[in-house]
């Protein structure tokens, strides 16, 4: 328990000498907002603006477009792309897990541990499916 107060009053001391007002978070967003808008003022003014065929046509990774884009292509690629937002997603829970490693007990170790077991026999299923390979 005494572990607990002394980060508490860490905290509380770090929050009440760092407050700042509303006054200098909406200053500080001005600042901001007005920095932004002169870089890209500045950056419009610098670029060259010369336009010609190969600049303003579509991309298509290093060669002209050969077909219609609404052909069908293989699934495949979404199925990639469903797989790394899944894991994506649930890696960025470990950010806030970290985080708070000083103030949870052990239940939200062994917590977080039952989940990236579970993310880990998700990944082997997939593997085991061969759903990462084409």
């Amino acid at each position: 328990m005494h572990f607990i107060n002394k980060y508490n009053n860490y905290i509380n001391f770090y929050f009440d000498y760092y407050s700042i007002s509303w006054l200098d978070f909406f200053f500080f967003l001005a600042v901001i907002f007005c920095i932004s808008c002169l870089l890209v003022i500045i950056c419009y003014f610098i670029a060259e603006h010369n336009l010609y065929y190969e600049k303003i046509s579509g991309y298509e990774c290093g060669f002209d477009p050969f077909s219609d884009a609404r052909d069908p292509f293989n699934i495949k690629f979404y199925l990639i792309s469903i797989l790394f937002l899944i894991f994506d997603i649930e890696l960025i829970y470990f950010f806030p897990w970290v985080s708070s490693l000083l103030f949870i007990d052990l239940s939200g170790f062994y917590y977080m541990y039952i989940f990236f077991l579970m993310l880990l026999l998700g990944f082997f299923i997939e593997w085991k499916r061969q759903c990462l390979e084409f």
